[in-house]
């Protein structure tokens, strides 16, 4: 149960969004910083910059079709998520080398805390799941996706 509770804690269903047409791993960064922005009232460059940063260690792309970026932010005091499921797959340097459709944003505090740590391994475990991912490719709303990530039973 208290992973479920992490996942609703962490995403509001306004950060869910569906069928997005991105062309590239640098352009879908770019529109992640930017909703980000919109959603936390940090600037886009900051949140940008910690995305790109942690990309350059190594892609967050874990496999099966999904990335999970995520990256402590300067000024940000608690963690914030957001759910993007693309129209098409797109190269994402994945560890299994298969294009990405499913991402799952994580920023948190630069303190860092359990809470992040708690949410990237909850989200992980879900994803992992072949009937969550089925259910979230072919979700046919922002809200269906978003009860499908944080309430269904694994």
């Amino acid at each position: 149960m208290s992973t479920l509770m992490n996942l609703s804690s962490a995403i509001a269903p306004e950060d869910v969004i569906l069928d997005l047409s991105i062309s590239t791993k640098a352009v879908l960064i770019k529109k992640l910083a930017a909703h980000a922005a919109a959603r936390t009232g940090l600037t886009e460059e900051a949140i940008h910059t910690a995305l790109l940063g942690r990309e350059r260690l190594g892609s967050t792309g874990i496999g099966h079709g999904v990335a999970m970026p995520h990256a402590p932010v300067p000024g940000l005091r608690t963690s914030f998520a957001a759910l993007m499921v693309l129209k098409k797959p797109i190269d994402f340097e994945a560890v299994d080398d298969l294009p990405v459709d499913v991402v799952f944003l994580l920023l948190s505090a630069p303190e860092g805390s359990n809470e992040y740590l708690k949410i990237l391994a909850a989200v992980a475990r879900r994803m992992r799941d072949e009937r969550v991912m089925k259910m979230l490719r072919g979700a046919k709303s922002e809200h269906a996706a978003y009860s499908i990530l944080v309430e269904q039973p694994v």
